[in-house]
């Protein structure tokens, strides 16, 4: 693992620059609402799922460029504010860490980050634990297919599945939350 200086408070942490670039990298453009992948739910722009007024894209709507970043930039601010509280004033991180989460809870939601055992890990200081759980996040909903019984929760849900780019996409934020050059 890296150690590039002291890790900071979350509370000073902000996502950088090149978490943003990072971000529209792996997210990709596209103009028209559509699920990235079957199944999944319909974004445009860098990833977004929901339009200027806040509500679930309509497939096939619209979006430019200045919008798209004005939405990622609106997406990643919720984000970095969900994850601040889940994880607690006393969580420090190197900015890469948390550039890191907040990219995962980009692609996976916040909730899914916070309901994980990442906060935990991480006020315990059990940083590496924490960057390795990144590597659970390799499976989707599939919604084309029908909805299965969840055994631990007894609930109907779309199945879970997995999907090489995703595994792949975990892998490099592993990598890149544990400090390694990218």
């Amino acid at each position: 693992m890296s150690s590039n200086g002291a890790r900071l408070s979350i509370a000073a942490l902000v996502f950088s620059a090149v978490g943003f670039m990072g971000w529209v990298t792996d997210e990709g453009w596209q103009e028209k609402a559509a699920p990235p992948v079957p199944g999944d739910v319909d974004t445009n722009g860098y990833g977004s799922t929901l339009g200027d007024d806040g509500k679930p894209l309509k497939h096939g709507e619209t979006v430019d460029p200045v919008r798209a970043v004005r939405r990622a930039v609106r997406d990643i601010e919720a984000k970095e504010r969900v994850l601040k509280a889940c994880f607690g004033p006393n969580v420090t991180l190197f900015q890469y860490e948390w550039d890191t989460y907040v990219r995962l809870s980009g692609n996976v939601g916040e909730h899914r980050v916070c309901n994980s055992s990442i906060p935990g890990k991480l006020q315990a200081g059990e940083y590496e634990a924490a960057c390795r759980t990144i590597l659970d996040f390799n499976k989707f909903r599939d919604r084309t297919k029908p909805k299965v019984k969840n055994p631990k929760t007894g609930a109907y849900e779309y199945p879970l599945v997995e999907l090489r780019g995703l595994t792949l996409r975990r892998q490099r934020e592993y990598r890149q939350c544990m400090g390694e050059p990218q």
